[in-house]
């Protein structure tokens, strides 16, 4: 087989290890013959087969390996035991490291940083300043960008959306057409589906799922803290600050603290259970 790419003599440094810059010897996709790409520690980052190739000033070391027609451009970074391949897109300043695998037409970007045992596929996106990472799968035509963090096992899929500054982690399934945004927190094995918006400083926690927005509701503390509380209805269950109980656990709590806290979560609980009761 003939190889398409070579190392030049051209090297740099980075973080203690020898990067050399690579020469294309053929035409093969969108790149000519001498056109010069990003770097590599060695040929067993770039594969010499199909029309994957590392442009701009993109690099691509320890073991980590870019195959198929997958394109790493711009300053983005690819290292640890990462593998970019299909029709794969990395660019700009993004990282992509450790375990992680992004390959089909998926694309990851901006400031975005993929690592751990991470997937990302088919045609997701992953842009920004978002974070991607410990056994997080994004795939279908999911979208992820923004200040986003994304971890611990969640899935993103179908036409599902995760923006803003949104955390989601612990077993989370985000999908259907469903968007999570601003600050909202959704953890520890909620669903979200459906054409459910979960956004602005909603806490979604536990088992609990939400497939539209009338699912939960978010209050703000303002005869105190100022702090925002929320209620989920598929459990009945309140998240408020470090605690997380049914309302009758909460008002209990709340009376220990003050007299006012109590009658005010009361007056709050009940409203709620007035609600459940008006649509049975």
């Amino acid at each position: 087989m003939e190889n398409k790419y070579k190392l030049t003599e051209e090297s740099i440094s980075y973080f203690g290890k020898t990067l050399y810059h690579i020469e294309a010897l053929k035409d093969f996709g969108n790149v000519k013959k001498g056109d010069k790409g990003g770097y590599v520690q060695s040929e067993e980052n770039l594969s010499q087969e199909g029309d994957c190739w590392i442009c701009g000033d993109a690099k691509v070391f320890n073991i980590a390996y870019v195959y198929g027609n997958a394109l790493v451009c711009g300053n983005a970074q690819v290292c640890g035991d990462a593998q970019v391949y299909g029709n794969a897109i990395i660019a700009d300043n993004a990282l992509v490291c450790g375990n992680a695998e992004v390959y089909d037409d998926a694309q990851v970007y901006g400031n975005a940083k993929v690592s751990g045992y991470t997937y990302i596929y088919d045609n997701a996106q992953v842009c920004d300043k978002a974070i991607v990472a410990y056994n997080a799968k994004v795939f279908g035509n999911a979208q992820v960008y923004g200040n986003v963090q994304v971890s611990g096992s969640t899935k993103i899929y179908d036409d599902a959306q995760v923006y803003g500054n949104a955390y989601v982690c612990d077993d989370t399934v985000v999908c259907d057409n469903a968007l999570v945004f601003d600050n909202a927190v959704v953890y520890d094995n909620a669903l979200v589906c459906g054409h459910a918006l979960v956004f602005g400083n909603a806490e979604i926690h536990g088992s609990a799922e939400i497939k539209n927005s009338s699912d939960y509701i978010v209050f703000k503390n303002w005869w105190s803290s100022g702090r925002y509380f929320t209620w989920t209805k598929s459990n009945n269950m309140w998240k408020v600050g470090c605690f997380y109980g049914t309302g009758e656990e909460l008002i209990a709590k709340a009376y220990k603290d003050s007299e006012l806290s109590g009658r005010e979560y009361k007056r709050v609980v009940d409203y709620v259970e007035s609600i459940l009761q008006n649509n049975k």
